[in-house]
């Protein structure tokens, strides 16, 4: 039937009016070669709003923080939970669902996806208090997972294989225009008619998606049904909860139980889940695929750039309010100038992936990403010109979009028949844990590094270490359980201890920041020797 459905489209096109007779009769069922070319654009435009979802929903939250926690009265110590609820769950169990998606119906589980995501912020902006905020928070991680385990493994199936790269392309340039206009949306929806007006970003874009992909996308065939690998797909998530939690408790010391003891049973359980997945008979991670090194390498790469994007926004939140005084608008529209030459830029880094190799491609982007890190290291400082802060993140956005781009198209082309929903899942997967991870590291560095700087600042000053210690201490923890929400006072710990703290926190930003751009840089070398190794072993 899938052959004979093959053969019309291709006669359908020959004819003179043969494009849409032919795009009619192969719905459902229809091979990517198949579909008319005038429908490429509403295809990967629909797709890439859908997957834009997954960054710009956590986002706008997180930039906005402090008004939602005030207007709820959000405990300090869940605020930081309430930022990466979402996130969590996503990184858990969007394994699962590229299993489902290749059993049930890649188009189908979207639709899901999307319909659910539109509801559960629409509730989000009816809660009555933080705990109902909470619970839709934590059900909107399972319409993220979704969307971004899913709008990937149908945009392979969707688009044919010569055109993906260019595809791919178009789809980040999409997400960097959402990403560069909403935060700024946000800012000033929040400013003129409150944080729940804001709650209806999500749901706009998630019905353009769905009218989109309703018209346009087809459901790929459904392959075989595979058993869902239920304990397997458990293990990651105990494994991810467990990381996550413990890496923000070493931030109150590492010889703490609460640190310690969830990084020992994240270790047990990533144990159990590589001995699940070698046993199992239909695993949910194939471990056969990370034989291959450049499949491996993209995928660490995901997690770089994920880490590095979600860490910087909590820094930049943080630097931006507290030492340069920023309000949360200004601080979004960081994230609009240069949104459309980023974006020409990414669809340019997908036509050179499909002309050349993917390697260089993620080369250049890591190395963008690197600069970004080395720009804020050596220009962080209280008199911080704004342009260079705007460039700081102008550079993180075009190389992260740029290197996600060769990620995907690595990734995808990894993906067998029947089974695009599951390998593509791993990509998200992988991100999702560098994303949840980014703003715990980036602040127990931050928190590390301005400790030794507040310390030499009280000796050189001579202020006792008790007196120093007694005036950071309470806002530290504020920093450390509400990311984006609290921070460092800088005014009036200077008042009450005679220290600079600003300049303190500054030079403790920009040793963080060139800590975490060495990651980039020894990715960056390792893509470049291996590309370098491949036309030596070619046969």
């Amino acid at each position: 039937m899938t052959a004979a459905r093959r053969r019309d489209g291709r006669a359908g096109r020959r004819g003179p009016r043969g494009p849409r007779p032919a795009g009619r009769r192969t719905r459902g069922g229809a091979a990517p070669a198949g579909r008319a070319p005038e429908r490429f654009l509403p295809v990967v435009l629909g797709l890439a709003i859908a997957f834009a979802i997954t960054t710009v929903d956590p986002l706008v939250l997180s930039l906005n923080l402090p008004d939602i926690t005030r207007s709820l009265h959000v405990p300090p110590d869940l605020v930081g939970l309430l930022s990466g609820a979402s996130t969590l769950v996503v990184a858990a169990a969007v394994l699962a669902v590229g299993g489902l998606a290749d059993a049930y119906g890649l188009k189908r589980l979207l639709v899901i996806g999307l319909v659910a995501n539109a509801v559960v912020n629409l509730l989000a902006a009816l809660s009555p208090g933080y705990r109902f905020l909470l619970a839709t928070r934590l059900l909107d991680g399972l319409a993220l997972a979704v969307l971004i385990g899913v709008s990937l493994a149908l945009l392979k199936a969707s688009v044919p294989e010569r055109r993906r790269p260019l595809a791919i392309g178009v789809f980040m340039a999409a997400e960097m225009v959402l990403c560069g206009v909403t935060p700024t949306v946000g800012g000033w929806v929040v400013e003129t008619v409150g944080w729940r007006w804001l709650m209806l970003l999500a749901p706009v874009m998630s019905l353009t998606a769905l009218a989109l992909t309703s018209r346009y996308v087809r459901e790929p065939p459904v392959g075989s049904r595979h058993r869902l690998d239920v304990a397997g797909v458990c293990l990651v998530g105990v494994t991810l909860l467990a990381l996550v939690v413990g890496v923000a408790h070493l931030q109150n010391g590492a010889g703490r139980a609460a640190a310690w003891l969830p990084l020992v049973v994240c270790a047990a359980a990533a144990a159990l889940f590589v001995r699940r997945e070698r046993r199992a008979p239909e695993p949910a991670v194939d471990l056969a695929l990370f034989r291959g090194a450049a499949f491996t390498v993209a995928l660490l790469a995901g997690w770089v750039l994920n880490f590095l994007c979600s860490g910087f926004s909590v820094v930049l939140a943080q630097f931006g309010s507290v030492v340069l005084s920023l309000s949360p608008r200004a601080i979004g529209l960081l994230y609009l100038p240069g949104t459309l030459a980023v974006a020409g830029a990414v669809v340019l880094a997908g036509r050179l992936v499909g002309t050349r190799t993917p390697e260089p491609v993620m080369i250049t982007g890591l190395l963008v990403m690197a600069a970004s890190g080395v720009l804020m290291a050596c220009t962080a400082k209280p008199s911080m010109a704004l342009w260079l802060l705007v460039l700081a993140t102008w550079l993180l956005n075009l190389g992260s979009l740029v290197t996600a781009t060769a990620v995907s198209e690595t990734v995808l082309a990894h993906a067998p028949p029947g089974r695009s929903g599951a390998v593509a899942s791993l990509q998200p997967a992988v991100g999702m844990t560098g994303y949840a991870l980014g703003p715990s590291v980036h602040l127990l560095l931050l928190n590390l590094f301005f400790q030794r700087r507040w310390l030499d600042d009280a000796r050189d000053r001579g202020v006792s270490v008790a007196t120093a210690q007694q005036a950071v201490d309470a806002e530290r923890s504020a920093m450390a359980h509400s990311p984006g929400a609290a921070g460092y006072d800088p005014n009036l710990l200077r008042q009450a201890s005679g220290l600079r703290l600003d300049l303190d926190f500054s030079d403790a930003l920009r040793l963080t920041m060139a800590t975490v751009s060495v990651l980039p840089l020894a990715l960056a070398a390792g893509a470049y020797l291996l590309a370098r190794r491949r036309p030596r072993t070619a046969p």
